[in-house]
């Protein structure tokens, strides 16, 4: 997955609690068997109406954050059903940090695994940085994992904690399989030795 370190872009602001994974990214475009490309369906629902024409006040359809990069919403972002598919859209949208009060405990999970970094802050902090945002829309934002940071303009600085096991998968950009293979010379080893010692136990070369 992409290596996190740190990041500076715009925001943009959906401040909504409750933020399913559903409208993240609806059931009906949950059928590709890649990663990628679901940028285009997210929040599909909330970004066209029934007729696929763009909803021109929502968010991300307006002109001043087409290029945020940074996602700041409510508490409980990412609630509702576990599909990985939600940060991948996320990511494959163009977003690579989502500031939150709160999140939803597996979509926190998933996102660390795809290289998208969730950042919890504060409400009264969230609300700080929504004003920034609004006040001036291209106002830049640096989120640093390495130092665990948020600084938005002159005013805002804070913070933030995050596990360090995940924060080390993120700066190294190891999912869980790249975490394993970060021992693969230990594993060769070992399978060498079981079909030189323990030959009936031994792996298919």
């Amino acid at each position: 997955m992409q290596r996190f370190t740190s990041h500076t872009g715009s925001g943009v602001v959906i401040d909504l609690a409750n933020i399913d994974t559903d409208q993240i990214i609806p059931k009906q475009f949950l059928k590709r068997i890649e990663r990628t490309g679901y940028g285009e369906f997210l929040f599909y629902d909330w970004r066209f109406d029934p007729d696929g024409k763009t909803i021109e006040d929502f968010a991300l359809n307006r002109p001043e954050f087409s290029d945020a990069s940074i996602l700041i919403a409510g508490e409980n972002f990412g609630c509702g059903s576990s599909r990985e598919h939600a940060p991948w859209s996320l990511l494959d949208y163009g977003f690579r940090v989502i500031i939150a009060p709160s999140f939803a405990d597996i979509f926190y999970n998933n996102c660390t695994k795809t290289g998208l970094l969730p950042v919890k802050l504060s409400a009264e902090q969230v609300f700080s940085l929504t004003e920034s945002v609004s006040l001036n829309p291209k106002v830049s934002i640096t989120v640093d994992l390495e130092e665990q940071s948020v600084r938005a303009g002159v005013d805002f600085s804070t913070h933030f904690e995050i596990d360090a096991f995940r924060k080390f998968c993120l700066l190294n950009g190891v999912d869980d399989i790249g975490l394993t293979l970060l021992h693969d010379s230990a594993i060769t080893d070992f399978e060498g030795r079981v079909r030189q010692d323990q030959p009936f136990l031994a792996f298919p070369s």
